[in-house]
C-alpha cells in the first residue's frame, strides 16, 4: 500500500502515539503517502512554501511559543493561510493548549488536528516507525513459511501436497515455524521481503486427520518465530514422469514476490522421497550461496576443465605422431 488515510493513526496508533482528535473530522479520509513527517515551523510566520501536503505536520513547543507571541489578528490570518493549504494533517505535541483559531481553521477547513502527550522527538519516531509498516507493499500467499537453519524458506504447492505435514516434520527436528497455511509477505526493503503468521492462526498449523494443533504449546516457543526474511522458495509438485527436472542445479531460477525476486527450487514429491531432507539441504546449500560458494557451478566448472584438459593432450598427441 502507498497511502493511509488519516483515520488509521487514530484507530491502530493507540497507545504508542496517544493521539487525541482535536477538530477537522470530516478529514480522517485524507491520505498519507510518505513516512517522514515535516516540522515546518516557518509556516507559522506565513511562510506557506514548500509544504509536503503527503505528510504529518507536527508543531512542539517552539513552534507554539512564537505562534502565541503573535498578535491575535496575525495569529488568526496565519491559522487561516495555514489549514487552507492541501494538509494531509496536523498534530501538536507534548499535550499543549491549541490556540482556538487554529482549532476554527482546522475545523472549517475539515483538516485534521490532533494532539499527542508525547515529547515531539518520542512521536515522530513512533509516528515514522507507524507509517513505515502501514506504507509498506503487502499480499498474502497460501504457502508455510520455516526458519531452516537460520534461512527463510516459503514452501509452496497446491493443497493436500503435504506442506503442512512437511513443516511438522521440520519442527519435529528443531526448525522454527512462522506460518502456517496463510503468509502474510511485506516488503521491507527495495530488495527484502518478510513473511509473518496472521492474528489469528498465529503459531497454529492444520494437518489432515489430525486437526488444529498449536505449535508453540506442543514444542515450546524456541520452535516457532513472529517473523522471517523470506530467502528461499521451494516449490512441492506432483512427480511427472514426463517432466524433465533440474538435475544439476546450474540455472538460477527466481519467484517475482512484490516485486523483489526471491530463489527458487521445484521439488517433485512422490513416495519415497525424503522431502524433508530435501529442504534441509536446500537450506544449507543456499546458506553456502549466500558465502559465494555455488556447488553445482563448481562442479560445472571442475567438469568443464577436465573436459580442455582432454582435449589439450589429445591435440598434443596428435601433434607428436
Amino acid at each position: 500500500m502507498n497511502w493511509i488515510k488519516v483515520g488509521r493513526l487514530l484507530d491502530e496508533g493507540g497507545d504508542d502515539l496517544k493521539l487525541e482528535l482535536i477538530a477537522g473530522a470530516a478529514g480522517l479520509d485524507r491520505k498519507i503517502t510518505h513516512n517522514r513527517v515535516q516540522k515546518h515551523g516557518l509556516a507559522l510566520a506565513g511562510f506557506f512554501k514548500h509544504i509536503h501536503p503527503e505528510r504529518i505536520e507536527v508543531f512542539g513547543n517552539t513552534e507554539l511559543e512564537f505562534f502565541g507571541g503573535l498578535s491575535a489578528s496575525r495569529q488568526v490570518e496565519i491559522a487561516d493561510g495555514f489549514f487552507a493549504q492541501p494538509l494531509a494533517c496536523v498534530a501538536v505535541t507534548k499535550g499543549l493548549p491549541i490556540p482556538e483559531c487554529m482549532v476554527r481553521a482546522a475545523e472549517r477547513n475539515g483538516v485534521p488536528l490532533m494532539r499527542t502527550t508525547l515529547l515531539s522527538s518520542t512521536f515522530i519516531v513512533r509516528v515514522q516507525d507507524f507509517l513505515a509498516d502501514a506504507l509498506t507493499a503487502q499480499a498474502s500467499m497460501h504457502g508455510v513459511l520455516m526458519d531452516v537453519f537460520g534461512v527463510g524458506i516459503l514452501l509452496l504447492g497446491k493443497s493436500g501436497i503435504g506442506k503442512s505435514e512437511c513443516a511438522l516434520d521440520l519442527v519435529m527436528r528443531g526448525h522454527r515455524l512462522v506460518a502456517d497455511d496463510i503468509v502474510d509477505i511485506k516488503r521491507k526493503k527495495l530488495d527484502a521481503v518478510y513473511g509473518s503468521g496472521s492474528a489469528i492462526i498465529k503459531h497454529h498449523m492444520e494437518i489432515r486427520g489430525l486437526g488444529i494443533i498449536n505449535i508453540k504449546d506442543l514444542f515450546g516457543v524456541a520452535a516457532v518465530r513472529d517473523r522471517k526474511k523470506v530467502e528461499l522458495v521451494v516449490e512441492l509438485v506432483e512427480w511427472d514422469p514426463v517432466m524433465e527436472y533440474d538435475r544439476l542445479g546450474i540455472e538460477e531460477r527466481y519467484s517475482t514476490i512484490l516485486d523483489v525476486e526471491i530463489p527458487l527450487i521445484t521439488v517433485p514429491v512422490r513416495p519415497g522421497r525424503n522431502i524433508t531432507t530435501i529442504i534441509e539441504v536446500a537450506a544449507r546449500n543456499q546458506l553456502l550461496k549466500f558465502q559465494g560458494h555455488h556447488s553445482a557451478q563448481a562442479f560445472q566448472d571442475q567438469l568443464n576443465r577436465e573436459i580442455a584438459e582432454v582435449r589439450t593432450r589429445r591435440l598434443l598427441g596428435d601433434e607428436v605422431e
